[in-house]
């Protein structure tokens, strides 16, 4: 019998499923795996940086009794963090985006967190607009002219914080070598901070220089900028493969990777509720454009045969008030809707 005495001796050893009836649907000659991610307790992958950036700062001293943690988050980040340090006994500031789902801001505020949305930061609206919309860019600007200037805090930033690729160096990369026997030819995963492929990248890369490694980025008609406000965001997956190199994160080694595919919101959401008829797992939006490009790999001549595992990030929970799985709402509408606000067509 197991007893565990903390929330964070759940954190990874998350299950690879593989998706058989996805690939039977599609007819996609390939080994496809999953590594769903939404089984560490929080349900999503960055329970695992959360945990690292937390513990690492902890052993330097940055972290004691009476300081409180803050960061910035697309939403899964602030959950971890909210959770662990609930669980530790320390405070938690969040400053995150207006637009995130319900879900996010209840199971927040759950947990004790303090809730900072955007549009309560004086001047912010005007630095996202001026960043054409860039999370990255505009984050940054918030670390340097708000957070930093805090008293008695922890800045966690996940943006920059080496703990975060580290931790999936240490943990998520070596359970998919021991999951798949190091028999794995490509891996997929979707990036915001970059962390996730990056570190996982660079591990399996040492034992396996052949692995390819695929990231996936939002398509142009899913990044909103001053010329396109409304367009539809795929929530947690932000551009880097054509941004200027002072708008990408620290985390995230590009170099890194073989390929970078641009997938729609609606292509998200499509692959999302295809996978949770055919297999019966509930995936967020990340995870969904991550399917999708799983599919467009698979269906290439040279990848006959080969295992494909994607880094599914986290759960359809946190998004059943999105409209991710409303069924009344078709994805050709869903993409109608997208392309109507945008100014580029497909």
């Amino acid at each position: 019998m197991t007893i565990h005495n903390a929330i964070t001796e759940l954190v990874g050893n998350t299950p690879l499923l593989r998706l058989n009836r996805f690939s039977e649907r599609f007819n996609l000659d390939v080994d496809l795996l999953a590594k769903l991610e939404y089984f560490n307790p929080n349900h999503s992958i960055k329970d695992r940086i959360a945990l690292a950036m937390i513990e690492e700062a902890e052993r330097t001293g940055k972290l004691k009794p009476g300081v409180t943690l803050v960061d910035t988050t697309s939403g899964n980040t602030g959950i971890g963090l909210a959770a662990i340090a609930a669980a530790k006994g320390y405070k938690f500031r969040v400053y995150l985006h207006d637009k995130l789902s319900d879900e996010r801001f209840a199971i927040l505020s759950a947990f004790g967190a303090e809730i900072i949305p955007f549009s309560h930061v004086p001047g912010f609206d005007k630095i996202l607009e001026n960043s054409d919309g860039d999370f990255v860019a505009a984050a940054k600007w918030l670390a340097d002219n708000v957070i930093r200037k805090e008293p008695n805090i922890f800045f966690t930033y996940q943006l920059e914080n080496p703990a975060n690729p580290l931790a999936h160096y240490r943990n998520t990369g070596p359970e998919i070598w021991q999951q798949t026997g190091g028999q794995v030819d490509i891996v997929i995963a979707s990036v915001g901070t970059g962390g996730t492929l990056s570190g996982a990248g660079k591990y399996l890369r040492q034992l396996n220089p052949d692995i390819k490694l695929i990231a996936v980025e939002p398509g142009v008609n899913s990044i909103p900028d001053r010329d396109n406000p409304e367009a539809k965001e795929i929530t947690g997956v932000h551009a880097f493969s054509h941004v200027l190199p002072e708008r990408v994160p620290l985390t995230l080694d590009r170099e890194l990777f073989d390929e970078a595919i641009a997938i729609e919101s609606w292509q998200a959401v499509q692959a999302a509720r295809e996978v949770a008829t055919t297999d019966g797992i509930l995936i967020g939006e990340s995870s969904g454009a991550v399917l999708f490009a799983a599919r467009v790999v698979a269906r290439r001549p040279e990848n006959k045969g080969k295992r494909i595992v994607t880094i599914l990030a986290d759960s359809g929970l946190t998004y059943l008030s999105t409209g991710l799985f409303d069924s009344t709402l078709s994805v050709e509408q869903i993409k109608i809707d997208a392309l109507r606000k945008s100014r580029v067509s497909a």
